[in-house]
Parts: structure tokens; sequence; C-alpha cells
């Protein structure tokens, strides 16, 4: 594929090549519209269909007289081993054909020396308490690199809304958590998660995966989407109990729609709360986790299992009401280490 250095024009809804643009002064060169909006997509290449995703809701976003720039770098900040980062998959020519499909105006792929001239930086940003939790804890550091490189990029791509995707769900949150606290003069959207037809989340890293190995991980979004339909379930059964019952008796209630095993169990009488039950989507989700964990080939080992408050992500009590939640995974299959996660709402019928 043909690329160029040049500014290609703004507004590409066709599948013409962006512009790759290599230095900040190219980027500073980019013709920008007075008055039209640019969106970023920030990447560290390998892109799927799930980037695709992001850029096209970018385009969406600015309209056919804004700018998409599409940012491709592997940060070696955020990067734990040196294994890992020399096994992060390089594909730049795929990229620059996926990005121009979904609508990107040009491609930003500076080289190691363009963002940390002299080496490593000697300022950086911290990520504070959440920042060391659930991926902090598995990966110290990779938070605040992740967040200065972030910045940097935010600073020189000088964006009106910048997309990043649900599936990095603590990265987002702390993202949105700096830009707040910083006062970077920037719109940050999420996007739901991408998923293959088998559920797995779209992930650069799938692709070390054997066919034995994918299968054992389909039991990530399986225990998501398990807990998730638990806590919907429980959610009706109480609504459906506080429907009939007389005086708020759930137990009443529950015998009253002839579901006597129901209010036999004492366990699941007691599940039946407002807004559903904590310990039953953990335990929910658990149990299929542990399953593919117990496989004599091909095991899955389980780095966490967290139902966490979006904001901070701080585990959610088990006597919680109402509100948003996140329940995220991460996990090692062979060789390859996974994340996933979905949103929960309690309180609410879904």
């Amino acid at each position: 594929m043909t690329t160029t250095g040049h500014p290609a024009p703004t507004g590409n809804t066709a599948a013409t090549t962006p512009a790759l643009l290599r230095t900040a002064a190219e980027l500073d060169a980019l013709p920008r519209p007075a008055g039209a909006e640019r969106a970023v997509v920030m990447t560290m290449g390998a892109l799927h269909d799930g980037h695709a995703t992001l850029i096209r809701t970018a385009r969406e976003a600015a309209g056919p007289d804004g700018q998409v720039v599409v940012t491709v770098f592997v940060n070696p900040l955020q990067f734990g081993e040196a294994a890992d980062l020399d096994r992060y998959p390089r594909t730049l020519d795929a990229d620059l054909e996926t990005a121009a499909a979904a609508g990107a105006d040009a491609v930003f792929a500076p080289g190691l020396d363009e963002v940390y001239p002299g080496g490593e930086p000697q300022v950086r940003i911290t990520a504070g308490p959440m920042g060391e939790r659930l991926e902090g804890a598995s990966r110290p550091g990779h938070f605040d690199g992740m967040l200065t490189v972030v910045a940097k990029l935010l600073h020189l791509t000088r964006p009106d809304e910048a997309f990043y995707g649900q599936k990095d769900a603590q990265q987002l949150a702390l993202i949105r958590r700096m830009v707040r606290d910083l006062n970077f003069g920037v719109r940050i959207t999420g996007v739901p998660t991408v998923r293959d037809p088998d559920g797995l989340a779209l992930s650069s890293r799938n692709r070390f995966l054997s066919p034995q190995e994918r299968h054992t991980a389909l039991a990530l979004p399986r225990a998501l989407f398990a807990a998730q339909d638990r806590l919907a379930a429980q959610q009706a059964l109480h609504e459906r109990a506080m429907a009939t019952a007389p005086g708020g008796d759930r137990a009443a209630g529950l015998n009253k729609l002839g579901e006597a095993r129901a209010a036999a169990d004492a366990q699941a009488v007691a599940l039946a709360r407002p807004n559903g039950a904590p310990a039953a989507v953990r335990a929910t989700a658990r149990a299929i986790l542990e399953e593919a964990a117990a496989r004599d080939r091909y095991p899955l080992v389980l780095d966490y299992l967290a139902l966490v408050d979006p904001a901070d992500f701080t585990e959610i009590p088990d006597d919680r009401e109402s509100g948003d939640a996140i329940l995220a995974v991460a996990a090692r299959v062979g060789e390859t280490r996974l994340i996933d996660n979905i949103p929960l709402t309690f309180g609410a019928l879904t």
C-alpha cells in the first residue's frame, strides 16, 4: 500500500489513503478547517474491527467536515517485561488499510525518539490509587505509562474529542479522571466492546491463542454474560414477588406466584433483594471460571474477578442496592493474558 506524509483532505468518508504522519511537525501541518471538529482514536496498532468501530464512531461524531486522526504507537512505558513489548505485533501497512476503510483522515505513527526525545521521560503522570487496583496491581507502573503517553498524544493531536474502547474499562476511567483532574480541554467518549460471533472480546492478543486455547478463553465472556443474566433474573424475581406480596413479604409473594422452591430456599429468597445481589453476580461468574480452570489441558489461570464501582474501581459491597457497576475479569490462557468486562446496573430491570 502506498503511503504519503502529505496531509489528506478532511472528511475522509471513502476508503482513500489517509495521510501517514511521522513527526509532530507533520502533524502540526495537517490542515484543520476553522470550526471543524477533530476526533482522535489512540491505538498501539495491530488494528482489528474493534479499532475500526472506534474510528467509524469518531468519523460519525466529527461529521463530514470534521477530521479523524488515528495514532499508532507501541508505548514501552506501559509494558512490564521487554519480552511482552517485543512480542506486540507491528502491522502498520495493514493498519493504514483498516484506518482508511473506517474513514480516518490521517494516521500519526511516530517513532520512539519522536515521542520520547532523549529517552524515557523524567516527568510522568501518576495514576494514583485507582491505578494500583486490578490491572495496576497485576502490572505495576502500567497505568502511569499509559496516562503519560495519552497526555502527550492529547497535547500533540489537540482533539476536540477522543474515543476509547470500553473493553479497557479501567484505562478509560483513568483517562477520564486525568482529563477532569488536570483540566484537559477534550471530551472523552467510551465505545462499547466489540466481540467476535463466539463472544470473545476483540483484542490484538487473540491472534496468539491456539484453537484449543480460544475455546478455553470463551469462559471469560460466558462468565460475564451468565452473571448479567443472573442479575436480571434476580431483579425480575423481586419485582414479581413485590407485585403480589402482602405487606412486602418476599417469601409470601413468591409462594403466591407458585414458586415454592424459591420460597423454600432461604438463600434464593434472600438474594431476591430489591436490586439484585452482588454476591450472586460474583458467584455465578466465578463458578464458570473455576470450571475452565479445572481443565486438564489448556486451563484458564484466573488473575482476578472483581465487581467494582466504575468511578474508582473499588469493590462493590454485597449490600449494594442500586447504581452502576463493572464486572471485570483477567486471566491467562497459555501464554496469552486476556481481560474483559461488562457493565451492570443494580436496581433496574434489564
